[in-house]
């Protein structure tokens, strides 16, 4: 299932979630430089920025070849770079159908930091899984994650436009929000307990997890920014 939008208005521009997209644009096509150099250089870029769940674990342990302080920042970078076309657009189109309510509901500001903090925690999550992994996580999945949790608090029963694939066709559904994302989540919690601990790249299931997890929990300690009319929420 994929979704082509929602019908939940909303009632300011959310100039950070523009922003947040714009930036994540930015940070790929710089990627994208770096990869006509070659797929070494691409390599190091990524294990560099990206969060190497063995890397944290070592400079927490006290490992002088790893600090606390760059390990931490390697947790906001790795959410701005991606692995591929697909990623990105993937990734950058959730956000633009589920972030701008979510911002309107909370303010620009504070919609910024609840984005980081779901990212943060989604990153913290997939090394708690797997602290001995040596594969960097990267992408804005888990962030991205935390505002579908929120969403599904705030506008459960808005309806999402959803592109639905039965074998060899494909129709357009209107799903509540909460069929369409609880559909989600538990697709990343499935995926998220088969394939922790696996040696081999793919998706960060259980960063997708952690970050929704999250967004649920801070929705609902991260005071509304104003007044809306909105739907019935949980």
């Amino acid at each position: 299932m994929f979704p082509i939008r929602d019908d939940q208005p909303r009632y300011s521009t959310p100039v950070v979630n523009y922003f947040i997209i714009a930036l994540n644009t930015v940070v790929f096509l710089l990627e994208l430089s770096v990869q006509v150099q070659g797929p070494r250089a691409l390599d190091a870029l990524v294990f560099r920025f990206g969060v190497v769940p063995e890397h944290f674990a070592r400079a927490l342990a006290g490992s002088p070849q790893y600090s606390i302080p760059t390990s931490l920042l390697t947790i906001l970078t790795s959410m701005f770079l991606h692995g591929g076309w697909l990623h990105i657009i993937f990734n950058m189109w959730f956000l633009w159908i589920f972030g701008d309510n979510i911002e309107d509901y909370l303010g620009h500001f504070t919609y910024l930091i609840f984005y980081l903090l779901c990212g943060t925690a989604a990153a913290l999550t997939q090394i708690a899984l797997d602290p001995r992994s040596t594969i960097p996580t990267i992408g804005a999945s888990g962030a991205i994650a935390g505002v579908m949790g929120a969403y599904i608090l705030l506008y459960p029963k808005a309806k999402v436009l959803t592109l639905v694939v039965l074998i060899v066709f494909f129709t357009f559904w209107w799903l509540p929000a909460w069929i369409f994302l609880g559909y989600w989540f538990l697709l990343q919690f499935f995926s998220a307990s088969i394939t922790v601990h696996q040696a081999s790249g793919g998706v960060a299931f259980g960063a997708h997890v952690g970050g929704f997890l999250t967004g649920l929990i801070l929705i609902k300690v991260f005071p509304q920014r104003t007044r809306s009319y909105r739907y019935g929420s949980w």
